[in-house]
């Protein structure tokens, strides 16, 4: 049987979970996941499982926080004067919005608090800092390296 590496195209499907058993993405219900392994279009530690697995092949992984989102970092919180948001924004704990940074590129923050005088502003990762589980299974080598 073939076995997925480095350069090969792959189709899997996947469920992922944090530590208490919460899923927080899956494809069931969907069309596989398909990407090439090494390309970086995913999390370093999900390509590295699907590394040596055979169309068919089911396994479970955990990955750390360093081979998925990196860790949580403080300096990527700001908090801010309410007065500097739009009026038609009322920002609230765990809303996502859409800012742009001083060289001009967009980045998508949370907010995670709110005062009556100030937001303060998430750039992390929603998955920033937490291991991550996934049920992954191989559909197919799309295309050998």
């Amino acid at each position: 049987m073939v076995q997925a590496k480095e350069g090969d195209t792959v189709k899997v499907h996947y469920t992922g979970k944090l530590d208490d058993g919460t899923v927080f993405d899956t494809s069931d219900e969907r069309a596989p996941l398909e990407f090439t392994i090494g390309s970086g279009q995913i999390i370093s530690g999900f390509e590295k499982a699907v590394v040596g697995m055979e169309p068919g092949e089911i396994k479970t992984t955990t990955i750390p926080p360093e081979e998925a989102y990196g860790p949580r970092r403080d300096d990527m919180t700001l908090t801010v004067e309410r007065e500097q948001f739009p009026e038609e924004i009322e920002p609230e704990p765990g809303q996502q919005l859409k800012v742009q940074q001083p060289d001009g590129r967009a980045a998508i923050v949370t907010v995670s608090e709110v005062s009556g005088s100030t937001v303060t502003l998430d750039a992390n990762h929603p998955l920033a800092g937490r291991p991550l589980t996934f049920d992954i299974r191989l559909v197919d080598v799309v295309s050998a390296a």
